[in-house]
């Protein structure tokens, strides 16, 4: 809108109603004064925060003061507002394009462990992170050295128990928790599993040496 057309909104008996807020005048002052006239009033900044600096008797006299001074806002000072914004945006999206471009893409990790099938299992019936699993397992060292089974023969074998646990929640090895999310119910398979996803360099005391490589007799019996 240029200068010459700026008309009066309100008069003066609606300006100082209750139907005119401060809000209202703020808004209207700064949408068609001139940059120099809303520095020089202090007009400058968010509506909330001026509003909160005048009351509403002060912004009336400014509001009476633009249109007996016609410091209006001029054609090509809303054109260069237009201008700065549009820059802004277009800062703003170069800005943003650069850093997307700039974040790497996660790197998965290789798997740290080998399967082999020795029994197929159902396919169908994989366990989700959580679910509770039941499995055999016999636990051996590079050497052949058995560490840890849950496999039992003779009289005990009828009080045998399948080892128990919520499967991919960091109960058990990571070997175990990367691995058992691939198999099916009633599958067996030998997991050979790195250092990495096992013990690590610490090991267990008296049990696996540190940073050893083992293996795993897996049977995936059951998936609660």
């Amino acid at each position: 809108m240029a200068c010459a057309d700026v008309e009066r909104k309100w008069s003066s008996d609606e300006i100082n109603s209750d139907d005119v807020g401060k809000k209202d005048i703020i808004i209207f002052i700064q949408e068609h004064a001139a940059r120099k006239f809303l520095g020089e009033k202090k007009m400058l900044g968010a509506t909330k925060n001026i509003a909160k600096a005048f009351k509403k008797e002060a912004l009336v006299v400014i509001y009476n003061e633009l249109f007996e001074t016609k410091a209006f806002k001029s054609g090509n000072e809303e054109e260069e507002e237009v201008a700065e914004v549009t820059k802004a945006t277009e800062e703003l999206k170069v800005t943003e394009k650069v850093v997307v471009e700039k974040v790497p893409e996660a790197k998965k990790e290789p798997p740290r462990y080998k399967k082999r099938i020795l029994k197929k299992g159902d396919d169908r019936s994989l366990p989700h992170k959580g679910d509770t699993v039941h499995v055999w397992y016999t636990g051996k060292l590079d050497d052949g050295t058995v560490f840890d089974t849950n496999i039992v023969t003779g009289r005990k074998k009828k009080n045998a128990q399948a080892l128990r646990f919520k499967v991919g929640t960091g109960k058990v090895i990571r070997g175990w928790d990367e691995a058992l999310l691939t198999m099916g119910i009633r599958e067996r398979a030998e997991i050979v599993i790195e250092p990495e996803w096992a013990y690590g360099a610490k090991g267990i005391e008296g049990k696996i040496p540190p940073n050893s490589r083992l293996t795993f007799e897996v049977e995936l019996e059951a998936i609660n």
